[in-house]
């Protein structure tokens, strides 16, 4: 039993967490569309943890767009899915019981934009956001399938904005509505899997208070392995540090010295392993490709012990 000062003790280190990652403030977006069961349980998690949060995502499902970009759109006849707006709504929008969830009628880029410099700071104290988290996404984006993931194009964009970013994908899931949380299943067990991890890596990433969160014009692409039997849960999991695309001998510099070697496993190979293993790789904005060891080094640093060896 806890002494009454060992209490309080814990009571002040509870609240000053949550307090802590209260001044983070976060634009959540993806490409899958903002009423589906993964972002609203990423949204869920990253609130628990005691972050400041607002939705800013497409209408409508916009997967596979990359960085496409333009003017958001009145609702077309099909409203937006799950019928969570009609037909004839305003390019923007947001749910009517709680104005942090809001729907943007175009493209992934066009609403990351849209939260960043619209709909959060009302929220933030007139300031935009800290972080920028994409994901996530129904379905994994590794290698060369990452480079027209409307996902990770958010995330990219942010990036190139000044805002520091992730994006996130996860092998198990299906576009389901997130009504559909309110009913145990499989998909809703890894959407709240994937909320968790999510959650957990960005206070990783963002609990030092340590400036700047990522080198400037850098993102994360983070892919989970599926959540099943082997992998039922968030203690399951663990992050590896990985690089996007195979090195090519003699031209590709070496990667940052790590778990014993300077060659980063690719995440298309971590992901296929054995043992619940996370990819995080470090991706060049612009070029969305990976990049030279010293920024991978700045990553490195930053998560330190919460990444492992495979």
């Amino acid at each position: 039993m806890l002494s009454g000062l060992s209490v309080l003790s814990f009571v002040v280190v509870v609240l000053w967490s949550t307090s802590a990652y209260a001044q983070n403030k976060i634009v959540l977006t993806n490409d899958d569309g903002w009423a589906t069961a993964n972002i609203r349980a990423q949204d869920t998690a990253l609130t628990s943890a005691g972050f400041n949060v607002v939705l800013s995502a497409p209408a409508n499902d916009e997967s596979g767009t990359g960085s496409a970009d333009t003017p958001p759109t009145t609702v077309g006849s099909g409203g937006c899915e799950f019928d969570t707006c009609p037909a004839g709504s305003p390019p923007t929008g947001f749910n009517a019981s709680d104005p942090r969830l809001n729907y943007v009628n175009s493209f992934p880029v066009t609403s990351v934009r849209f939260g960043t410099q619209n709909a959060s700071p009302p929220f933030f104290g007139g300031t935009g956001p800290d972080f920028v988290v994409s994901g996530p996404n129904i379905g994994n984006n590794l290698g060369l399938g990452a480079l027209g993931s409307g996902t990770v194009g958010a995330a990219c964009e942010a990036a190139k904005e000044g805002v520091p970013s992730v994006a996130l994908s996860g092998a198990t899931g299906s576009h389901v509505s997130f009504t559909t949380l309110d009913t145990p299943s499989d998909l809703t067990t890894a959407a709240e899997v994937y909320g968790e991890l999510g959650a957990r890596l960005t206070q990783a990433l963002l609990g030092s208070g340590m400036s700047p969160i990522l080198p400037s014009g850098i993102t994360l692409n983070v892919n989970y392995p599926a959540v099943n039997a082997s992998c039922p849960d968030a203690d399951s999991f663990k992050f590896v540090l990985t690089r996007i695309f195979d090195a090519i001998p003699i031209i590709t510099p070496s990667d940052v010295n790590t778990c014993g070697r300077t060659r980063l496993p690719t995440e298309s190979s971590v992901v296929a392993m054995s043992g619940c293993f996370a990819s995080v790789s470090v991706m060049d904005a612009t070029l969305k490709l990976d990049v030279l060891a010293s920024t991978q080094q700045a990553i490195l640093d930053r998560l330190g012990s919460f990444l492992s060896c495979p």
